[in-house]
């Protein structure tokens, strides 16, 4: 089950950033008093009690203005309300209620979508109420007094966002047709590559960059078995200022890779692998979904019998962080090996889903110690009593040990390399979990 998305909107300087690094508990957003210093989305995973989530950062909008920087915030807040379940309306106490207000207010009435109303800068209770009461004239039901800035009142809105979220079970049955999101930049052939898979016009093909302004869902039966593939707005490449804000697409790469169990990262062929593909790829590999690297447009480039082993070593070199991926090389104008698309994805789907009794697990375990001794320190050697698997989607162990600092990050790389030669596990991050037990002996 993916995680609720949870935007924080309102005017500049309410104190989106300030509240969004104090629930997130680092400083990620910048803090500035300068209206528009946030100008793109930030997101983080946040807990709170038995619920998580993803938190969605978004610059101050400001709903009649002409000026191209706020405009723009606006379209990316617009945005973040779409994809989000759960919107934080922030306001300030100190300025008061003002006409932006209940225009956004009047914003987020049309989404139709839970809010849950903020008043920031409270920084006593006693004092302010009376000015917080102001905001019931938004009819946006209760407002919350907090201090974002002083961290406090953020349990009780906290409680008022999460009573918003689906219980477990509730519902109707959850769909288990595997989803496909497709990401990467704009103009890189996604909405093509639906089409083509789909075999239909799904999507608006375009040379402008950014066509396709929202994730559209295509359900696709192939073989007897049922996808959905998610075609995203692509991420755009940072360049000048004014086209900085551009950057706001992340977030519908952010809630379709949360939505989805594997990831078709597409890339062109005729620009190679970039930062920003790196960038979208380490969002699927927090996440923990299965991932495939698509090269696209392959039929657009000239090529030898080295073609494929020079572009594979640059993509692994550039995405080395996730050299588990499977890599094809497509076209998706032509059906260039679309078919094999298919194949991956069961493979894939096959993979995460892999549990290893505990049995064989720590045979395969065992042999690896053998043949490659655990550090030491001071005289004391890492001692590993047992591993056992505890979920899925991603693969996910716990590793018992005498001393959890023994344990190097390299050698738990060298463990998992050995459970890959054992079991496959191809396009599917592991996860590890190392917890100490006493000696027996």
């Amino acid at each position: 089950m993916s995680k609720p998305m949870v935007a924080i909107v309102g005017r500049p300087n309410v104190g989106k950033s300030t509240l969004f690094n104090a629930l997130a508990k680092e400083r990620i957003a910048i803090v500035k008093d300068t209206p528009g210093v946030t100008r793109d989305r930030i997101y983080a995973d946040v807990s709170w009690l038995s619920y998580n989530f993803t938190l969605t950062d978004t610059g101050g909008i400001e709903p009649d203005s002409s000026d191209i920087i706020l405009s723009q915030m606006r379209d990316q807040a617009q945005i973040a309300i779409d994809t989000a379940d759960v919107i934080i309306f922030l306001v300030d106490v100190k300025t008061g209620l003002v006409d932006s207000d209940h225009s956004v207010a009047d914003m987020l009435r049309r989404a139709k979508k839970p809010v849950v109303l903020v008043v920031n800068k409270v920084d006593s209770v006693e004092k302010q109420m009376a000015d917080v009461y102001e905001f019931y004239n938004l009819g946006l039901g209760e407002p919350f007094p907090i201090s974002s800035a002083q961290q406090t009142g953020l349990g009780d809105m906290l409680d008022a966002v999460v009573a918003h979220f689906p219980d477990a079970g509730e519902g109707d049955e959850e769909d288990d047709t595997p989803r496909i999101a497709i990401v990467g930049k704009p103009n890189v052939g996604k909405s093509s590559l639906v089409n083509k898979l789909c075999g239909q016009e799904r999507s608006i093909v375009s040379d402008i960059a950014g066509t396709t302004r929202d994730a559209i869902d295509s359900r696709v039966k192939n073989h007897g078995k049922e996808y959905i593939f998610v075609d995203t707005a692509g991420l755009r490449r940072k360049s000048k200022i004014k086209e900085d804000i551009e950057r706001y697409s992340i977030i519908r790469a952010v809630a379709a890779v949360e939505k989805a169990d594997i990831v078709i990262l597409l890339i062109d062929a005729t620009e190679g692998v970039t930062e920003q593909d790196a960038k979208i790829a380490g969002i699927a590999h927090d996440r923990g979904k299965g991932i495939i690297i698509a090269v696209n447009k392959w039929d657009a480039i000239a090529k030898d019998n080295k073609s494929v082993k020079e572009y594979t070593n640059d993509i692994r070199s550039t995405l080395s962080f996730m050299s588990y991926a499977t890599i094809l090389f497509i076209s998706a104008k032509t059906g260039q090996r679309i078919q094999k698309i298919y194949d991956t994805i069961d493979l894939v789907l096959d993979s995460s889903t892999l549990r290893i009794a505990t049995g064989v697990l720590n045979e395969i375990i065992t042999e690896a110690v053998a043949m490659q001794q655990p550090p030491t320190d001071k005289g004391k050697r890492l001692k590993i009593f047992y591993v056992t698997q505890v979920g899925v989607s991603p693969p996910t162990f716990v590793i018992f040990v005498n001393d959890k600092k023994l344990m190097h990050f390299s050698y738990v790389r060298y463990l998992e390399n050995r459970l890959r030669d054992a079991f496959g596990f191809d396009g599917t991050s592991l996860r590890f979990i190392v917890r100490e037990r006493k000696d027996e002996n």
